[in-house]
């Protein structure tokens, strides 16, 4: 089965349309702070849902933004795991492979600052391309709502808009800061009473 994504051409257009840092997920706020917006996918900011009441207002508030910015458009779907070889095993337990079974890797971040190779890491990420529908990510967003992934984010087949969804909530990096601000205006009930909007 086809993946959509050919390694060195999705990494090639990253660095295209994305100079500004690598693709991981956490970096992205910080990068690009004047697109960016957080909502939070739990009422009064809770972090974790413990129901499946709660997981259904967590994947409604996940869904409804991904329609908004990927209805009718191809996606690419980015998990991550990390090693502390280039090659190796996960370093952890995770349900990446199962949950994101056709992702190609296509980028390895490598840490080697530290000169003791034994806390060198190298985070792996892994893509596909598909259709958006509504709810076709749900099990990757469940494990997010769990945390048992981490770094999972979406884009469009342009890189012009992200959506990280974590734990808790999402980071959504958008084309321009005026788009930003209208869908921060369109879920002001899901943004942080923080100043910081964290």
């Amino acid at each position: 089965m086809s993946t959509g994504v050919t390694p060195t051409l999705l990494a090639r257009l990253w660095q295209e349309r994305r100079p500004s840092g690598p693709p991981v997920a956490h970096t992205f706020r910080g990068t690009y702070t004047d697109r960016w917006v957080r909502f939070h996918s739990l009422p009064g900011s809770k972090r974790y849902p413990v129901s499946e009441d709660e997981y259904a207002i967590a994947l409604d508030r996940y869904n409804t933004v991904l329609d908004e910015l990927f209805a009718g458009t191809d996606v690419f779907v980015v998990t991550m795991d990390w090693s502390d070889t280039p090659n190796g095993p996960a370093g952890y337990a995770s349900p990446r492979e199962a949950l994101h079974p056709n992702g190609v890797r296509w980028w390895t971040e490598s840490e080697q600052d530290d000169p003791d190779p034994e806390f060198h890491t190298h985070t792996r990420l892994y893509a596909d391309r598909r259709p958006w529908e509504r709810g076709c990510v749900d099990g990757l967003l469940r494990a997010v709502a769990d945390e048992a992934l981490v770094e999972v984010f979406f884009a469009d087949t342009e890189l012009r808009r992200i959506h990280n969804p974590y734990d808790g909530g999402a980071d959504v990096i958008l084309a321009t800061p005026e788009e930003r601000d209208r869908l921060r205006d369109q879920h002001t009930d899901w943004l942080s009473s923080h100043p910081s909007g964290l």
